[in-house]
């Protein structure tokens, strides 16, 4: 089961020294969750 449904819509805000975007990116495509944005950003 997952928490993502058909409806899900998602943002990604990666961190450039944890997770980045892309990374979380990949992992939700495994859902049928649709990703409307992705960034990893530089936060300091």
């Amino acid at each position: 089961m997952s928490i993502f449904n058909e409806n899900s819509k998602v943002i990604i805000i990666g961190d450039r020294d944890g997770i980045p975007g892309p990374a979380m990116e990949g992992c939700v495509k495994t859902t049928p969750a649709e990703i409307v944005f992705s960034a990893t950003e530089c936060f300091v």
